[in-house]
């Protein structure tokens, strides 16, 4: 029997415990949904719950941290996001903006079972002048505790503060001279684990990074147990992509494709910050718009994102796509937007791009009418919502001018889907190489 003693309790806390609320929750607790809550129990829960540290800065590669957060979260592990600068928001690469849970000064005498560095340049360089960090760093590996970095960030921070003396390590491939001299060997691992250190090589690899990590802290039950939700684990790493096309069409746009990003409390974040992250990368002018009253949301799992505009000021404007992440709280703010519920009607009805991943296509196209004599996929779990469930098994299902996808371990393949849709194949498999999801 486990007793829970209720302080401060929220959605990610009870489903940390209680996996099986996550399809549930805001039904059961809808009072809950946009509440700030923490929880303790008085069983062998509290000894199992694992301390991360997550650092940010202005400039880190968003995918890197949003992965590494969300995964880890997922896991059950207590993960503190802090800003190495002076406020709480940062500002990532590609204009992605995150609000940490506190600065990095705030956790100089806490404990941690785990502290893993993002990349992104100048995110790693600002990581690793933060004295603050270094010292936190540098206690941690002096007792023995786990530390980890991916892309730059095992060069640029690890390497220049003599932490990766010994080791053998991985980073991103234009850091390797760099990292040459701070370890024993440089491999060309996607994760490369020695004694309590581990180190990956950017973007694409971030999410076998982040598993690995939930290894180390839980065991591989646990990370088969989170990575199986995610279908993160594509047979054959690092090989292209392939889409499922129906009814092909051309997609058009002037200048540069003007694409729609809505997020709302309860969005999935790494599908929505892959979405936004990877279409910037291809110069797409994305918008990124917040159905809620005001710009901060909350996204799943308790990542803070801040959006460029409110849905009512994106709306007096045209797009080549509107794409929706998933999220079960997102998703069903988006259907019950009668704003963003127009616009994707009027952009369906004049024949313009859309899409979802997740949750988004069954509980927002679906009810709405916007996969009527479509073929589609969406989040395993609810596909039986779908009219049309021929092509569910597909990764991503593009029919005419409909995009559709699983999952957040399949965000990077829908967002270069959508390159590809609007750029050619030979742009995404560019920005797929350069994020290390394919092959160089």
């Amino acid at each position: 029997m486990v007793l829970i003693s209720v302080r401060h309790v929220t959605p990610h806390s009870l489903r940390r415990h209680f996996p099986l609320t996550e399809h549930f929750l805001p039904k059961q607790i809808p009072s809950l949904k946009n509440r700030i809550f923490s929880f303790t129990t008085t069983a062998t829960m509290s000894s199992t719950s694992k301390r991360v540290l997550v650092p940010v800065a202005n400039g880190s590669e968003p995918i890197e941290a949003v992965i590494t957060i969300d995964v880890l979260r997922r896991s059950g592990a207590d993960v503190t996001v802090a800003s190495v600068e002076k406020q709480l928001r940062v500002d990532a690469c590609h204009g992605v903006k995150i609000v940490a849970d506190a600065l990095v000064s705030d956790c100089r005498d806490a404990v941690f079972d785990l502290i893993a560095l993002p990349g992104g340049m100048p995110g790693a360089t600002n990581l690793k002048e933060s004295e603050v960090l270094e010292t936190i760093v540098k206690k941690q590996a002096s007792a023995g505790r786990l530390y980890a970095a991916v892309c730059a960030s095992p060069a640029v921070a690890l390497g220049s503060w003599g932490l990766l003396k010994g080791l053998k390590a991985t980073c991103y491939p234009s850091f390797m001279e760099q990292l040459a001299p701070a370890c024993a060997a440089t491999v060309e691992s996607r994760v490369q684990q020695d004694g309590k250190v581990v180190t990956s090589r950017g973007p694409g690899t971030t999410m076998e990074f982040s598993v690995a990590l939930v290894e180390q802290l839980y065991g591989k039950e646990r990370a088969d147990e989170v990575s199986g939700p995610l279908e993160v684990m594509r047979a054959n790493h690092g090989d292209e992509y392939t889409i499922a096309e129906f009814n092909p069409i051309q997609w058009t746009f002037d200048n540069s494709p003007q694409i729609l990003v809505p997020i709302a409390n309860g969005s999935e974040e790494m599908e929505a910050v892959m979405i936004i992250d990877i279409l910037r990368r291809a110069k797409a002018n994305v918008v990124v718009a917040s159905v809620e009253d005001k710009l901060e949301i909350l996204a799943s799992r308790q990542i803070k994102l801040v959006a460029d505009v409110l849905i009512d000021e994106a709306a007096k404007l045209s797009y080549d796509l509107i794409v929706l992440p998933g999220g079960l709280g997102g998703a069903q703010a988006f259907a019950n937007s009668e704003k963003l519920v127009n616009m994707l009607k009027k952009q369906k009805e004049s024949n313009r791009p859309y899409g979802a991943i997740c949750a988004s296509p069954a509980l927002v196209l679906e009810p709405h009418g916007l996969l009527k004599g479509k073929k589609a996929t969406a989040f395993p779990a609810m596909c039986n919502k779908l009219s049309d469930q021929s092509e569910i098994e597909n990764r991503v299902v593009v029919d005419g001018n409909l995009i559709t996808s699983r999952g957040p371990g399949i965000s990077m393949e829908f967002a270069l889907a959508i390159v590809e849709k609007f750029f050619g194949r030979n742009k995404a498999l560019e920005l797929a190489k350069i994020m290390l999801f394919t092959r160089a």
